[in-house]
């Protein structure tokens, strides 16, 4: 399995890179009226809004301030494309089958993480991107984003 891996609050995070699009330097974010909370703000990415989707809320981390060193990365949650913002360490890593874990066989509901890997120099934390949205805060989102995104401004940037 190839997952990115990347920083958020001095843990490690990955993904299934397979669900990774690509990863993009932050730029600053358009507030969208009317979002659930772990929308952050939209960005333009080619001419399409994407929801930038704040980890920090779903995992209940200290809020913090977009910096000229973070990164989006672009990625896709089901059928919709969201964007994740991260602080460091953005690599690729190869996980055997072997060294990972179902976090079932951890600890029961953990809900949005897909895994456990063990990589040489620690553990990473694999997110399933599908279940990260709850189905009302999907539905929210997606009538936000019909609602419009914010003035023609900040849809342009």
């Amino acid at each position: 399995m190839e997952i990115l891996v990347f920083g958020l609050n001095g843990q490690r995070y990955g993904l299934p890179l397979a669900d990774v699009q690509e990863v993009v330097r932050a730029v600053a974010l358009a507030p969208l009226p009317k979002a659930p909370a772990i929308v952050e703000g939209v960005v333009n990415v080619r001419g399409h809004l994407v929801a930038v989707l704040d980890v920090r809320v779903r995992f209940r981390l200290a809020a913090q301030a977009l910096t000229p060193s973070d990164f989006f990365v672009l990625a896709m949650a089901g059928e919709r494309r969201v964007a994740l913002r991260v602080e460091s360490g953005v690599h690729l890593a190869q996980l055997a089958d072997s060294s990972v874990e179902t976090l079932e066989q951890v600890v029961s509901g953990a809900g949005y993480v897909a895994g456990v890997g063990m990589l040489p120099d620690g553990l990473v934390l694999i997110h399933d991107l599908r279940t990260f949205l709850t189905s009302a805060e999907s539905v929210e989102l997606a009538n936000a984003l019909e609602s419009g995104g914010g003035s023609p401004e900040q849809r342009q940037r």
